[in-house]
């Protein structure tokens, strides 16, 4: 039987085909399933390889009208918990649904897996199947943010508490790439997340990391210099690089201030008959506003700088959450994301090497 901790990420010829943890997240394996029906519906040549649970994913499918997108179930014996360690899930959890789905795209049965299962022991288990890529010293979540111009890629979301400044130029580059193959940007701009705009804020590993990047000529994308917490969802730039510790407060502050602006629209629109009446004549526009700022929109978080392709969904979202999760799985698999990250960081490398010196031969 094949190695299933070797890279096994390279694209195959025919429809993409999607692991999925079936039992990962709180309102699994409904969430998962009827996300699966809900992306087939914009992705109808993909298939998908439910992992978990067999009686109860097939109790789920039994309510389903068709089943054509589900190219598979297997069946897995354990689950691993919202609580587990990563350690303690890295060695008791080999026949859990999150390991065997990650097996599958190791064994080459699959292109991607996508979890909404404990983060932490999602990133181990990722990163001791697949191995980062050669270049990268570590990987990466990244997300989406939604800005005033649209929408922009953050990295690390906390993968990484520590990071020093080779960290930071290598997720400018992977931030770039998926901002290009998923977002669509031609030339995205890039910039570092920081206490201020001047050169001289910030810590030693972000002024050291800024300097790399200015002085990078290759730089798939262009380095624009640092970015303050308010210009994030200013759209200051399309890729915005931080650390882990940083990146996640950020993300949770955001979604914390989202959630709060909402209840406080809902206490105003029921205060008074008046108000009632008002949310009535302009509820067309409200439903719309509702739509633009509905995080499932936003959800899937990439494992960037692996060698597979691995997408971490919100573990509270409902089906149509995760159907977005999967919408990003597709993309990458579409686009060859992780093929295209390592020939990029291989051309870097090579770039850095000494040029050969030639030795003139004795006359």
């Amino acid at each position: 039987m094949r190695d299933v901790t070797a890279p096994a990420d390279r694209p195959k010829p025919g429809p993409p085909i999607i692991a999925l943890d079936a039992m990962g997240g709180d309102n699994a394996p409904n969430s998962v399933v009827l996300g699966a029906e809900i992306a087939s519906h914009r992705h109808p040549e993909a298939r998908f390889v439910l992992v978990g649970d067999e009686a109860k994913i097939e109790a789920v499918l039994s309510r389903r009208k068709q089943r054509d997108h589900i190219a598979e179930i297997r069946h897995a014996a354990t689950v691993v918990g919202g609580d587990d360690k990563p350690s303690t899930a890295l060695r008791s959890g080999r026949q859990s649904s999150m390991r065997l789905a990650i097996d599958a795209v190791a064994q080459g049965d699959a292109q991607s897996v996508v979890s909404a299962g404990n983060t932490g022991a999602l990133m181990a288990m990722a990163k001791f199947v697949f191995k980062t890529m050669p270049g990268i010293d570590r990987p990466a979540i990244a997300s989406f943010f939604p800005t005033k111009r649209g929408e922009s890629v953050m990295l690390d979301l906390g993968a990484n508490v520590d990071c020093g400044p080779e960290n930071l130029v290598q997720f400018a580059i992977m931030g770039s790439l998926f901002g290009k193959a998923v977002l669509g940007f031609l030339e995205p701009t890039v910039g570092i997340l920081n206490i201020g705009s001047e050169a001289l804020k910030g810590n030693d590993a972000v002024k050291e990391a800024a300097n790399r990047l200015r002085a990078m000529e290759n730089l798939p994308g262009r380095f624009t210099g640092f970015v303050e917490g308010d210009e994030v969802t200013a759209g200051a730039a399309d890729v915005v690089v931080t650390d882990g510790f940083t990146g996640n407060v950020a993300l949770k502050a955001t979604e914390g201030a989202a959630r709060l602006y909402s209840e406080w629209l809902r206490q105003t629109f029921h205060s008074s008959i008046w108000a009632r009446i008002g949310y009535l004549l302009a509820r067309g526009a409200f439903l719309k506003l509702r739509a633009r700022t509905d995080p499932r929109r936003y959800n899937g978080a990439m494992f960037l700088g692996l060698n597979g392709i691995c997408v971490k969904s919100h573990g509270g979202t409902d089906a149509r959450g995760f159907a977005h999760a999967i919408d990003v799985a597709v993309d990458l698999v579409r686009h060859g994301f992780n093929d295209t990250v390592r020939a990029e960081f291989e051309h870097l490398t090579a770039a850095k090497r000494p040029a050969p010196v030639a030795v003139e031969a004795a006359g």
